[in-house]
């Protein structure tokens, strides 16, 4: 997106904002109720029962979700006399999915209530209440104890609540819940209280599993396991509370019974396991390792690992590149919201959760991009069993003050803790679009260094500050690149954004909203292969990864790969994975015929004065015009190399090239901005309204086949420039599909 386009689009959404504040009350849109399949699958009683943390998991367990007693009171009141009604845990209060469907706001508070039996404690033994995560101040009381507060809306938290129980009978469980949204500084993401455009429906309260777990009195409350495919082992570390003096800890991993390691150590000592006959893993055969651990007082866990490597390397083509176990591979995934109509925040059921994943998969992605959420552990797990690559955003807050920077990082750090032993997560994204962004180099530099496995995007999209292992870029539709550097690898992290709205799968009946919106599924199919065509021509000029926007619609957007409502898909999945297959494997070999002026300096002829008719001619006699080096334009511009400066309205350029034989398959080169005209040995050929922020690739049509002829040819064009930036330079390149 250029400057100009940038400024309008925050001048529309602040307007938006604005008149949205303004509109009283009765002229919102009434609340959608756009559901799911799995909306009818979800358990009244015993909602989200999986064990909710795969990679540490003990067999005695309690669920706490299910129907609780909720009330929404002044954020200054004290606890209520009454409850309101009941609420469904794990929903969010404003969804459907809970039962309630009620906003709340910054003056307001969320309250929770509900009756347990504590389960029987060894001798000793410890009751620890978990929390997946609660948005965003959460405060809890047991037995009218208060226990302990948190805030963070997207980290798992734990409270020791033995201390608080009664000898017997119903022990009493309240939450209180404050939630500021966009009114506040906290990571929120896309929430706000008054949705609109690329804005979401706020999110309030306990989002993911509450649960309870009995515990002996030594336990372990994390284990980090460490591959190093290099030299074939992996170093598991894990963190224990109440260990007395003496205590050892080991481990059991082994891919077949015939492959066992046994490794024991006193605890605060890692364990290297040496891996025999390593099976790697990656997204075409997501191998996992079983790993048993136990302490000698009697605590015993499960979990897995995933042998892989996530680096970036010098690729046989010279290109910085991702490499994964040591080869490179393009990594191309849509932007994933993680929003649903019915349960916003949560998904409906696990099965949901599981469809967007291996529907991700059918249409030929081997990425995913977590765009400015955290999923629960489970979504994880999948993707660590499924196999499919993710870069982890961090969720966007506003970070104007010292207060709220030392907020962020704290979340951030909490983030990284709860999700860096999923062999999935590939690469860290602090900041997206310079949302929320400060001493980006500091934070990129201490995320590498408290997680040196994975790579680290210092920010996705339009502030770069040169730190990290890639430079993003994000263009829409696109595609587009930033310039290849030597040391980080180049990536696209946003373009696309086809819009299709499919009547009575919309969150909203009309006005809503696409980065380019198309008719039907048939012109909405031939431009998403239009985009992937590019793509692969971008991947052989360097480009190392590429984000799709997006795997659904969400509220008013309707730039989905499917519908917010999941009932359809609006790619064909066979065609797409074909089409995305395609940048797995050999790339286009790329010929210049006539080079443009990115990498050096190529001369036409040029007039910024009106010329008379037949001025693209091959017998026009140009020798009165200028003589200069392309591009053409000024600095301010994205993507352009300026080398002579065009200011004015237009601009009439003219080339003159001889071809010994025609190329098989001619693609435009093209930078333009703004409207463009292409005329080839006085043929009109191409006309390419509006702009481009970087050079793309156009195939011929017919047309410019026809003009094209061997021996001397005449390419002539013409740009008109209106307001903003303004650029132009254009080629010929002959692409050899392998």
């Amino acid at each position: 997106m250029s400057p100009r386009h940038r400024s309008i689009v925050r001048l529309a959404l602040a307007g938006a904002a604005l008149l949205a504040l303004a509109r009283p009350a009765a002229a919102q849109a009434p609340a959608s109720h756009l559901r799911t399949r799995w909306a009818s699958q979800v358990s009244p009683t015993h909602p989200w029962p999986e064990y909710p943390r795969p990679q540490l998991v003990r067999p005695r367990w309690l669920n706490l979700n299910g129907p609780w007693d909720y009330a929404i009171t002044a954020s200054d009141a004290g606890q209520p006399a009454q409850w309101d009604g009941k609420i469904l845990v794990p929903f969010a209060v404003q969804s459907q999915l809970s039962g309630v469907e009620r906003p709340v706001t910054d003056s307001q508070a969320l309250w929770y209530h509900r009756t347990f039996t504590a389960p029987a404690l060894p001798d000793g033994g410890r009751l620890l209440l978990h929390f997946g995560a609660v948005d965003w101040d959460a405060t809890v009381w047991v037995n009218g104890t208060r226990i302990g507060e948190h805030q963070g809306g997207y980290d798992p938290f734990t409270f020791d609540v033995t201390g608080a129980l009664r000898a017997g009978g119903p022990q009493e469980l309240t939450v209180r819940v404050w939630d500021p949204t966009d009114r506040g500084e906290q990571p929120r993401g896309k929430q706000v209280l008054r949705p609109h455009s690329i804005w979401y429906s706020a999110v309030t309260g306990i989002w993911q599993t509450v649960w309870l777990e009995p515990v002996p009195a030594a336990y372990i409350t994390n284990v980090l396991a460490t591959p190093n495919i290099d030299d074939s082992t992996v170093t598991v570390t894990a963190t224990v509370h109440g260990a007395p003096a003496g205590t050892w800890w080991g481990a059991v991993t082994g891919s077949t019974p015939h492959e066992i390691n046994v490794v024991n150590a006193a605890v605060g000592r890692p364990l290297v396991f040496h891996i025999r006959r390593m099976h790697l893993w990656s997204p075409s055969d997501p191998f996992l390792y079983r790993l048993y651990i136990r302490l000698s007082t009697g605590d015993t866990v499960s979990s897995y690992f995933g042998m892989r490597k996530i680096s970036v390397g010098t690729a046989p083509d010279g290109y910085r590149r991702l490499f994964l176990n040591n080869k490179p591979l393009f990594e191309y995934g849509p932007l994933d919201q993680g929003w649903w109509p019915d349960g916003l925040y949560t998904p409906p059921t696990e099965a949901a959760m599981r469809h967007d994943i291996e529907m991700t998969k059918r249409l030929g992605f081997n990425m995913i991009r977590k765009h400015v959420k955290v999923e629960p552990a489970r979504w994880y797990h999948l993707a660590d069993s499924l196999g499919v690559l993710v870069w982890q955003d961090m969720p966007s807050g506003e970070n104007r003050t010292l207060h709220a920077q030392a907020q962020f990082e704290l979340e951030l750090r909490r983030m990284i803790t709860a999700l860096r032993d999923h062999p999935s997560i590939v690469m860290w994204v602090p900041f997206n679009e310079g949302w929320g962004q400060y001493d980006t180099r500091r934070i990129a530099d201490w995320i590498k260094q408290y997680d040196p496995t994975r790579l680290v995007n210092n920010a996705t999209g339009w502030t770069d500050r040169g730190a990290g292992d890639v430079v993003d870029i994000h263009e829409y539709p696109g595609p587009g690149m930033p310039p290849v550097e030597k040391v980080r690898a180049a990536v696209l992290g946003e373009f696309g954004g086809l819009g299709l709205p499919l009547e009575g799968h919309t969150w909203l009946p009309k006005n809503n909203w696409g980065y380019r919106t198309f008719p039907d599924t048939i012109a909405l199919r031939a431009a998403y292969a239009n985009l992937l065509d590019q793509l692969q021509l971008l991947e052989a000029r360097g480009l190392a990864a590429a984000v799709y926007t997006q795997t659904t619609d969400v509220e008013v957007e309707v730039n989905g790969l499917m519908t917010y409502d999941r009932a359809i898909v609006k790619q064909n999945p066979r065609q797409a994975f074909a089409e995305a297959a395609k940048l797995y494997g050999p790339m286009p070999a790329i010929r210049p015929v006539v080079p443009t002026s990115r990498d050096s300096a190529q001369v036409w002829r040029y007039t910024t004065y009106t010329p008379p008719a037949g001025w693209m001619q091959t017998a026009f006699a140009d020798s009165s015009w200028t003589e200069g080096q392309a591009g053409f334009g000024t600095g301010e511009t994205p993507g352009a190399v300026v080398r002579t400066t065009w200011n004015t309205p237009d601009i009439w350029m003219r080339r003159t090239f001889t071809l010994d034989a025609l190329p098989r398959h001619p693609y435009w080169n093209v930078h333009h901005d703004e409207d463009a005209e292409l005329y080839l040995n006085g043929a009109l050929v191409a006309t390419l309204p509006g702009y481009t922020t970087g050079y793309v690739d156009l195939a011929f049509d017919a047309a410019a086949k026809r003009a094209l002829r061997k021996g001397r040819n005449v390419l002539a064009v013409h740009v008109h420039q209106t307001r903003g930036g303004q650029y132009a330079d254009v080629g010929i390149d002959d692409v050899v599909r392998r």
